[in-house]
């Protein structure tokens, strides 16, 4: 999304928050580079007990596990109570679906 997205829209009033999980082979502490979203709109956490991963899994997605390679979009008028709402869009994997989340995220800037 950083060059898809972010790049492209400087000004565009964004707040992206990424929680990378170690992932065997792929993703550890070690060889996570937060370097990789470099825009200052761009709030990163490494969750390396699944604690926040865990947490969508069980009250967004409704099951038991562990949620990850996803994204979930909220608008401009989200707010989080018990639970952050209203969803406007989720979906998995993140690159595989990036072009749909580009596409939400341009209609929520255009409104």
């Amino acid at each position: 999304m950083q060059t898809q997205l972010l790049d492209q829209r400087p000004s565009a009033a964004l707040n992206v928050y990424a929680v990378w999980v170690p992932l065997p082979l792929s993703v550890s502490r070690d060889k996570w580079d937060p370097a990789n979203m470099p825009d200052a709109r761009v709030t990163q956490y490494w969750d390396g007990e699944h604690i926040i991963s865990r947490w969508f899994a069980n009250h967004v997605d409704g099951y038991d596990g562990i949620s990850w390679g996803f994204y979930y979009l909220y608008g401009p008028d989200a707010v989080w109570d018990t639970l952050p709402s209203p969803l406007v869009d989720s979906g998995a994997i993140v690159f595989r679906d990036r072009e749909k989340l580009k596409r939400q995220v341009l209609t929520l800037l255009e409104e």
